[in-house]
C-alpha cells in the first residue's frame, strides 16, 4: 500500500533528527583530521551556496604547527581564558577546531570553549549573533590526554574569506607547560577567569603575540577543491612580516588562489616552524621542541584536512644552525624522505629553492657553498615535481649571495613584506595542480 507523502514539517523534522545524527558523529581525538558530514549554516539569514550539503568536505582553511612547551607555564594557564585570532584562508558553512596538548604533561581540561567571528582586526569582541559553544562529543567539556590532540564537534557558523575568527578555551585546572606556537605575527588575549562566551572583549587586558593550545581550523565547504600545506622555517612563519597584517608570503598565496582565474581554489595551511630544519629537531631548553621536517611530517603535513598539495621551504637553518650540516648530499636526502611520503598519498609536492643569506653573520663561505649545492639538485628536476625558485626571485642582481636590499627586512635572512609578496608571486600556481610525478 502506498504511504501517503509527509507533512512539509514533518519531513523538516526528519532532516532535523538526521542532520543532528551528522554532528554528533564528527568527533573524534585527533591522529588525523577525517572527514564527517556536513555541519550546516545555524546562522540566520547567511548566503548559502547554490550546491547541495552534500557536495562539500572538510577543508582545512587555517592551522599552525605545535612548536615548543611555554616557558614558565608548569600549571598552564589554569584559571584564565585564551581567545586566539586565527586568519581563514577559504570559507565554508560550518568549521570544526583542533585542540592540542603535545606539549603538556599532564591531562588538559578544557571546561569551556568557544567559536566566534572577531568584530575587527586586533579585536577581542566577537560578532553579535557569532558566538557559539564548542562541544566535543555532544559535552561541552573534554579532557586532552598529554601528548595529545581533540577536534571538536562541527560548529554551525558562515565563516567568510577572509576573516579573523576567535577561539576561546577556558582550562579551570592545572595541565603543565602550555603547548605554543611563539612567532604567531598575530595578537591574541588573555583574561582571568571563565569568559569563552563573552560577546564584549573588555575583559581580555592582556595581549599575546603567541597561538596557545589550537593548532587548526577546518572549515565544511563546497567550493574550495582542497588545500595546500606549506612546511617551512621561520620564513614561512613569516617572522619578519608586520603584526597582524597578515602578509606572511602564505598570507598573499592565499589571495592569489582565491582572485587569479583559473587557480586552484585551495586552503593554504602555514606549517612553518621558525628554526626548524629538515635533518635534526630540538631548539632551547627542551630536545622535543622544534621537531624536525621529518619527525613531523605526519602531523602536520599528511593528516590535515583535504590537502592536495605540499610545498616545502626548507633547508637554510640546516645550514646555519649548529651542528652544520657541511655538505648538501645530506638535506637533499632528507627532503627526497619527504617528497617520497608524500607521494606514497598521492600528494604533490613543489620544492623551494634556499635563499641568499649573505652578510649574516653565521653565513661564511663554506654555508654558501653547501646552499648552492642544494640549490643545484632542486633545480636538477629530480628532488621535487616541480621548483619555485625563491632564490632567483629575491636575490640581489648586483650581489646574488645576498637578499635584494629592498626585500630585506634588515637581518639579511628574513623578507620584509615586498619580499613576501615577491615570494608569492614567484609560485606558478599551476604547479600545485595534477598528480605526483611517477619518477623523480
Amino acid at each position: 500500500m502506498r504511504r501517503p507523502p509527509l507533512s512539509r514539517g514533518a519531513a523538516q523534522a526528519v532532516l532535523a533528527a538526521l542532520a543532528a545524527v551528522v554532528l554528533a558523529a564528527s568527533v573524534s581525538i585527533f591522529t588525523g583530521v577525517g572527514d564527517a558530514g556536513p555541519p550546516g549554516d545555524g546562522q540566520r539569514g547567511a548566503r548559502r551556496t547554490a550546491a547541495p550539503a552534500a557536495a562539500g568536505h572538510w577543508v582545512g582553511s587555517w592551522s599552525t604547527s605545535p612548536a615548543a612547551a611555554e616557558p614558565n607555564t608548569p600549571r598552564g594557564w589554569a584559571g584564565r581564558s585564551i581567545r586566539n585570532v586565527v586568519h581563514t584562508t577559504v570559507a565554508g558553512s560550518g568549521a570544526r577546531v583542533q585542540l592540542s596538548n603535545l606539549y603538556g604533561t599532564g591531562p588538559l581540561t578544557i571546561g569551556h570553549a568557544s567559536l566566534a567571528l572577531a568584530a575587527g582586526p586586533g579585536r577581542a569582541d566577537a560578532v553579535p549573533g557569532s558566538m557559539r559553544v564548542m562541544t566535543f562529543g555532544g559535552r561541552p567539556t573534554v579532557t586532552i590526554p598529554a601528548g595529545r590532540a581533540v577536534v571538536s564537534d562541527p560548529v554551525r557558523l558562515a565563516v567568510g574569506y577572509p576573516a579573523d575568527l576567535l577561539v576561546t578555551t577556558y582550562s579551570p585546572s592545572a595541565s603543565g607547560p602550555a603547548t605554543l606556537h611563539p612567532h604567531a605575527r598575530q595578537l591574541s588575549f588573555i583574561a582571568a577567569g571563565d569568559h569563552a562566551e563573552r560577546t564584549d572583549g573588555s575583559a581580555f587586558t592582556t595581549r599575546t603575540p603567541y597561538w596557545r593550545y589550537v593548532t587548526g581550523v577546518d572549515v565544511w565547504s563546497t567550493e574550495a577543491q582542497g588545500a595546500v600545506v606549506v612546511l617551512g622555517d621561520s620564513i614561512t612563519d613569516g617572522v619578519s612580516a608586520t603584526l597582524g597584517a597578515n602578509r606572511r608570503w602564505t598570507d598573499f598565496l592565499a589571495r592569489r588562489l582565491r582572485t587569479e582565474p583559473g587557480a586552484p581554489r585551495y586552503g593554504v595551511l602555514n606549517q612553518g616552524i621558525s628554526g626548524n630544519r629538515v635533518l635534526l629537531g630540538g631548539m632551547g631548553a627542551s630536545a622535543l621542541n622544534n621537531p624536525s621536517a621529518l619527525d613531523r611530517f605526519e602531523r602536520d603535513v599528511l593528516s590535515r584536512a583535504g590537502v592536495r598539495a605540499v610545498v616545502v621551504e626548507l633547508g637554510v637553518n640546516d645550514i646555519l644552525r649548529l651542528p652544520r650540516q657541511t655538505r648538501p648530499e645530506p638535506i637533499v636526502a632528507g627532503l627526497r624522505q619527504l617528497v617520497e611520503r608524500a607521494h606514497a598519498r598521492g600528494l604533490r609536492v613543489v620544492g623551494a629553492t634556499l635563499m641568499p643569506f649573505g652578510g649574516r653573520k653565521s653565513a661564511g663561505p663554506q654555508q654558501e657553498l653547501v646552499r648552492q649545492g642544494v640549490n643545484a639538485a632542486i633545480r636538477s628536476g629530480r628532488v621535487f615535481d616541480d621548483v619555485v625558485d625563491f632564490d632567483l626571485a629575491l636575490r640581489d642582481p648586483a650581489n646574488p649571495q645576498r637578499l635584494l636590499p629592498a626585500y630585506d627586512c634588515g637581518d639579511h635572512l628574513h623578507p620584509n613584506d615586498a619580499g613576501y609578496l615577491a615570494m608569492a608571486k614567484a609560485l606558478d600556481l599551476d604547479t600545485l595542480k595534477g598528480q605526483a610525478s611517477a619518477a623523480l
